[in-house]
Formats: structure tokens, sequence, C-alpha cells
């Protein structure tokens, strides 16, 4: 046990609240010198660390400090204990989530000394003007080890180092990354210079630390759960063979690596690319192979019922308007249906279930343990196991808030007193996904139980840290035999000992690293202090984003060179984390918190998940803000307006049967004097399998019909730089204001005549209006007999047939 410590009595701290541990101290002294990365062991006190450099900073020189992390639970839980840890009034310690409205936290802003927030609202409230990080004196990045790519940590970063007065950062994790390049990654996107690492061997360390026992536990699969599998995994062959012809693969087996999936997805992209036709309907057989094995990885490592679930959504989906291909087909393919069945008439538990209900009574019965938690990657396994083990024990559910897929999650508030009554020993067993493993302070358990292997030394570091605190704790992974699961378990424990050993050799070669940080650091905060008002400055970035979505391009779970070994946990986790680190999108047309002088550009918030607007946000001269916008995604000036599509969105929204785009424009060109389409990408014609002069067709009648400008980009970097050039050449050259035209006009009577007729069949605008030319009115259309509808120009049989079909048949 840890020797009894002197409580700390430092201004702004409440006195003793705070046990005095030396390496925190130590930790907190570097960190309030210089913009320091914290590497600390999960569970001995980082956030102390940030506190204590928080509480310094605005003693010594005031301001407002800033404190993020990556998850609503996370958020409240720091908030509380920053309330109760210091000095400072609790309505001075503010909240930002999703769940405060954007024009309350500009409010909020001004009056607090200590703002703890998701990243997402924080870089929403900076495009938006919303806020000024001018006076923040000390912004600590929890989970810092997540400032890759576009994660919001990286741009708020950028912000920070150029707007703020006298900026100091901390990045605080307890896994930074795999490898000396990729810490000094996150030390470059952060803007840190200095490295400071603890490990379990320090001497101070060690006093607070305890063994935890890892041990592992196989469970064989029943033949029904395989004849599912195996099912399944013929659809599969099937598809790589059409793969494999048309040259993007060498290989059939259904156990591919998910890094040959990968590269089968560039080959066929590529293609796409250059025009061919083939990479269109490789590219819908490549999703719908993913899709398979996400089923066959529930199968296999979850649960007989989550694979149900899973099916159940895909036929929803596949009956869904604007379903892809890749759904229709899999949900009708006869082998796929016989796996349905299969899976719906079996009536067992999964062999995970029972492995996990007698651990459970092993640690909470025989050995007199209070408390355990259960992790799995799958929600709908977790809803499962919590109905399958209430039946013994006292069992909770801690999940995310929302789902993509329909599943009921968990608000705050309901998360909150979850943790809340755990920690008091109300109930003995959480069931939890990936949503409790990043830093919350899970109290001490007896028992950890992995339900799958996690192939990612991060978060399997992060779910151990969740015992072994006080105690000798334990830790059991449950992996079904021959299946991915066991792929996964080897592939965790060799990444866990690198980690181990990379966290040690990381503590040797800090010198070397802040060398390192120090020399390119500087450079980089020259570019943070310069901005990037200039073409061909370039963002921060560090190479793929952390989440990937289960159908496009992802890191390997394997890493290297593991062939044979797959990505489903780690897709798993990316629907599960992009649930719980909500997007926070802002509802309502906002009012921006004071907007500098200079040319401004209202951006639409539903245009946060491009570049473009942060991008827009950091250049000198320019001011964005944040609106719910009627028309259009951009407006740069009293009479310009930009709706803004990719060739893909372009092209899907010709065949839309709402005809969407077009009433898109029709309501722009009404509001706008200037309506600008501005299409993005090199590859308009090449999307799908569309007859080029339809497209052509398209752009005529935006540009002839409806009398809208249409741009061409190559893509967002090109869009910024011509939203930008044109704001500018509205308002510094033209001198014009920039006004928001926040209400829809109202259709005239023609207008109206035609989205009438235009509904019918499907047939849209342009054939509405040759009809309506040729008979008059919309009565007289109804009316008309097949014949005579034939004599229109533009309508042709099967339309004909269509119109007389809908219009004449009774409604059912």
């Amino acid at each position: 046990m840890a020797t009894e410590a002197a409580g700390i009595d430092r201004p702004l701290l409440v006195d003793d609240f705070l046990q005095e541990r030396r390496y925190q101290l130590q930790l907190a002294e570097s960190a309030a010198r210089d913009h320091t990365l914290v590497c600390l062991p999960t569970g001995l006190g980082k956030t102390t660390v940030s506190l204590l450099v928080t509480a310094e900073r605005l003693r010594e020189v005031g301001g407002r400090a800033l404190f993020l992390a990556p998850t609503k639970p996370l958020v409240q839980q720091h908030a509380d204990f920053y309330r109760e840890a210091l000095q400072i009034p609790d309505d001075e310690i503010v909240v930002f989530t999703g769940d405060v409205k954007p024009d309350d936290r500009a409010a909020l802003w001004d009056d607090a000394r200590i703002v703890i927030a998701t990243p997402q609202v924080v870089e929403n409230d900076l495009v938006g003007n919303r806020i000024s990080l001018r006076d923040v004196t000390h912004l600590t990045f929890d989970e810092c080890h997540r400032a890759t790519g576009d994660y919001a940590y990286v741009y708020i970063a950028e912000r920070y180092h150029a707007d703020a007065a006298d900026p100091l950062v901390t990045g605080m994790s307890a896994s930074p990354g795999g490898d000396t390049e990729e810490i000094e990654t996150v030390c470059e996107n952060l803007g840190l210079s200095n490295v400071e690492v603890m490990t379990e061997e320090d001497a101070d360390v060690d006093e607070y630390t305890h063994d935890t026992d890892v041990q592992w536990e196989q469970v064989t699969l029943p033949d029904e759960v395989l004849e599912i599998r195996d099912a399944l995994n013929e659809v599969i062959t099937d598809r790589l063979e059409k793969l494999k012809s048309l040259g993007v693969t060498n290989t059939t087996n259904p156990d591919l690596s998910q890094k040959d999936l990968n590269k089968m997805r560039g080959k066929l992209k590529k293609m796409m690319d250059n025009d061919q036709s083939d990479g269109y309907k490789g590219m819908s057989t490549h999703a719908e192979v993913m899709k398979l094995r996400r089923a066959t990885e529930l199968v296999e490592t979850q649960s007989v019922e989550s694979v149900r679930r899973y099916f159940e959504r895909q036929r929803e989906a596949a009956r869904s308007s604007g379903a892809s291909k890749a759904s229709q087909r899999m949900v009708a393919d006869p082998k796929v249906r016989e796996a349905m069945r299969k899976a719906e008439s079996f009536d067992g538990l999964h062999p995970k279930f029972s492995k996990a209900r007698i651990l459970l009574a092993e640690t909470l019965g025989i050995n007199e343990g209070e408390r355990a938690i259960l992790f799995t990657e799958s929600r709908d396994t977790a809803e499962a196991l919590v109905e399958f083990l209430s039946a013994s024990f006292d069992v909770r559910k801690f999940v995310g808030q929302g789902d993509k897929e329909g599943s009921d999650g968990m608000s705050q508030t309901e998360q909150q007193e979850t943790l809340d009554e755990f920690k008091a020993g109300e109930f003995e067993v959480l069931v939890s996904t990936s949503v409790a493993e990043e830093g919350l302070d899970v109290p001490e358990v007896d028992l950890v139980c992995f339900y799958e292997p996690v192939p990612t030394a991060i978060r399997s570091i992060q779910r151990k840290g969740r015992t072994g605190r006080q105690a000798e704790g334990k830790v059991v992974v449950l992996m079904a035999e021959d299946t991915r699961d066991e792929a996964f378990f080897w592939i965790s424990r060799r990444r866990e000992k690198e980690m181990a050993s990379q966290l040690a050799e990381l503590k040797e070669a800090t010198d070397d690293i802040e060398e390192t940080v120090g020399d390119d650091g500087q450079a980089g905060l020259d570019a943070f202090s310069g901005g990037s008002g200039t073409e061909g400055d370039a963002n921060v970035d560090a190479g793929p984003a952390e989440n990937a979505d289960s159908d496009d391009d992802g890191d390997d779970a394997a890493g290297g060179d593991d062939a044979g070994l797959t990505n489903f946990a780690e897709e798993a986790r990316a629907g599960e984390e992009s649930a719980d680190e909500e997007t926070e999108a802002d509802d309502g047309v906002v009012a921006t918190a004071g907007v500098d002088e200079g040319v401004e550009v209202v951006v639409d918030q539903r245009e946060l998940d491009s570049s473009i607007a942060k991008d827009l946000s950091t250049r000198d001269g320019l001011v964005t803000r944040l609106e719910t916008l009627a028309v259009g995604d951009y407006v740069l000036s009293d009479r310009v307006a930009v709706e803004r599509k990719s060739a893909a969105d372009f092209v899907d929204s010709m065949l839309d049967a709402d005809r969407s785009m077009f009433e898109q424009v029709g309501e722009l060109s009404r509001a706008y004097a200037r309506p600008v389409m501005v299409v993005e990408g090199t590859n308009l014609y090449g999307q799908r399998d569309i007859d080029p002069n339809a497209i052509r067709g398209a752009l005529a009648s935006l540009a002839v019909d409806f009398d809208v400008s249409v741009l061409r980009t190559e893509g967002e970097d090109d869009t910024t730089e011509l939203l930008a050039t044109i704001a500018k050449r509205e308002q510094e050259t033209r001198d014009r204001e920039v006004s928001v035209h926040g209400e829809k006009t109202t259709k005239t009577r023609a207008e109206q005549q035609e989205y009438v007729v235009s509904a019918i069949a499907d047939i849209g605008p342009v054939t509405a209006r040759t009809l309506l030319e040729h008979f008059g009115t919309v009565e007289a259309v109804m009316t008309a007999p097949e014949d005579d509808l034939l004599e229109v120009e533009g309508v042709g049989p099967v339309t004909a047939e269509r119109i007389r079909e809908v219009v004449g048949n009774e409604y059912e």
C-alpha cells in the first residue's frame, strides 16, 4: 500500500483536498514552465497534474483555462473534480458540450475562469467566431494521443498558438503512441516542446501501483454458430472471385487481412479515377464484402443475437429509399438468407455468455469480491449481456449517448448517475462499451473482463488501468477458438509489450525528442502565429484520421505484415466512438459573438464536416460566422450565396427521386441575385454508370433554366481559395455587405405547378415543364390518356405508363 501523504496547501486549492505525491508535483513544475507532454500510467492522476498547472497559471498570469476531453462523461467528471479541488466558485467552472446551446456558450465563456469542454464544440465556436482564445493562459488536451489527422485537437492547437497572448499547453496521455515518430507527431500537432515521462518503474510511481494478473479463457463455438459463419464465408468467397476477375486481388480466402482489403479498395479507386466502369461495380462488391465480414465477426466473437440485429438493420437499409446496391444484393443472396434463418432459429447462447457468468460468480461469490466490469465492443452485445446476467447479478449497462443504428443510448445524466451508483456499491456488475475506457475514474474493481480481445495497445492499457490501483486486480480476456479473436489477442499482447518498451525508451529518449520537436516545433509555432492567410500555407496534418468508417480505408488492425488478420473489432470501435464522441452539431440560427472587422463568410453549420470552414477561419483578414442557413452552404455577400457539392453528390442528387438539387438551386436563385453552384472534384463524368451527356444536361439546366453560375474546383483546398477570392472581391472591391436571406421564398404558381407534375413517377422538372406547356394545366396532364402523353417530347412508353399508373390506380 502507498504511504499516507501530506495534503497540498497552495493558492486556489482547497486545503488538504489533494494528497501530495512527489511525481505529480515534479510533473506539474515542468509543465508550468513549457508546452509539455505528460505521460503517466492510467489511474495515477494526470488530471491532478493539469489542475496544479492551471491553479498556478490563474494565480500568476490570470486569464482563463481551457480543458479539453474527448467525451461528455469525461468532461463532466473533470468538471466535478475541478469544482471540488479548487477555491473557485462553481459557476466560474463551466462545461461546454453539445447540450449547451451555442449562444449560451458565448455568454458563459465571457464569465468563466475555467472551461471544460469536448473539442468539437470548441472547434465549432472558433469557426463561428463565438469565442476567442486570446486570454486563455492554460490549455489542456486530455487523451492527447488523439491529436492526429483532422481530429479537432489539431485545429484548436493551431488556433491557440496563433491567437493566445500568453499560451501554455499541456498534453496528457497514458499511452501517447506506438513509436517515437507518432509521439513526435502528437507533439508537433499540439506545439509541445517538452516531454515528461513517468513509468511504473519509477520509485515515486511504483509506490502507487500494483500488479495486474492477466489471463485468457478460450471458448469453443457450437456447430450451429459455425454453420452461420460458414454460410457467410461462402458468399464472401463468391464476391472475392468477382473482385479477382477484375485484377484487384489474388485471393478468395474469406479471412484475408484488412490490409489486403485496403489495397483492393485503392486499386478500385484508381479504376474509378480512370473512368473504368468496372471500378464502380467492384467498389460496390467490395462494400458488400465489408458488410459480410462484419456479420461474420459478430457471429464469431459477439453473439448470435448481435448478428440477428445486424441482419435486421441491413434489411431495413435495403428497403429504404436510396439503398445501396451492396445492401440490396447482400440481403437477397440465398446463402445470406440461409444464414439469417439459422441465426433466427438458434435458441442457444454464445459460449462467452456462460463463461462470463462463471467468472463473475467466482469473483463476486466465491472470492467475495464487490465489483466487476465487463467490456464489449458491441452495444447489441452489451444489452444482451445485461439481460442475461441480470438473472444472477445486479447489473447495469454503460453505453454512449447516440447510436447511428438505432440502439437506445444513455444521456449524460444517466451515465453520471450510473457511475455514481457503481462507486457507491449500489450494484456489482457494470457492462460497458468503449465509452468507459479512456480516462474515466471508474472505481476500484476486482475483475475486468474483456468480452473480446482488443487489437490496440492504447485501449487495452486503458481498460486494464481500471483495476490494480489499490490492491492486486485481475483481467480476463475471452476468446473464441480458431477465430479472429485469437489473432486480435496476440496482436494486443505484442503491442502492449511494445508500448511498455516504448514508454521506457521514450523516457530515455526525451532529450532527443525534445530536440526534434523543439526545432520542428519552433517552425510549427511560427506557422501558427503567422496564420494561413497566403496561398500554399499548409495546415498541420498527421496523416489519416484515427477513426475510419468500416467501409472506408483504415489502418490494418494487424499492422505491418501480419497477414491473415482483420480489423473488425477496430471497426466496431469506430462506430461506437462516433456515437460516444458526438459531432456536436449546433441547433438553430446563431448570432456571432462579436465579429471582428474583415471580410466575412457565413458558413452553414452542416458544412463543418469538411475542412473548408476551418481553413477559412485561419485566414488573416477573413472572419467566419456559423449559422443554420435556409438556403445555400456559404454566403459571401448580399447577392452571392454558394451551394457546394462534391462530384459524387452532384451525380447522386441528379438521381435522387426528390430532385433535391434542383429544388435547392431554385430556392437559392430566388433568394440571391448571384447564386453559385460549386462542383468539387476532378472526376465528374466518371461517377457511377451515368451517361456524361446526362451530367452535361444537368449543368446546362442549372445555367440556363435557373440562371446559376456553375464553377468547378479540384478539391476542398481549391474550393477554399475560390470562396475566399469571391468574398474579398465582393466585400473589398465591390464594397458589398454580407446579408443572410433567412427565409425561403414562396414558389410562384408556375413553380408550384411544375413541382406537382414533377413529383409524378419521378419525372423531374424539365419533363414537367414540357408536359405543362403541351397540355396547359396540371389537371389536363393528370387526365391525359397514355397515347396523348406519348406525343410529348421526352415522354416515352415507360414514363407514360408510370404516369397513368400513379394517377389512375386506387390508393392502397
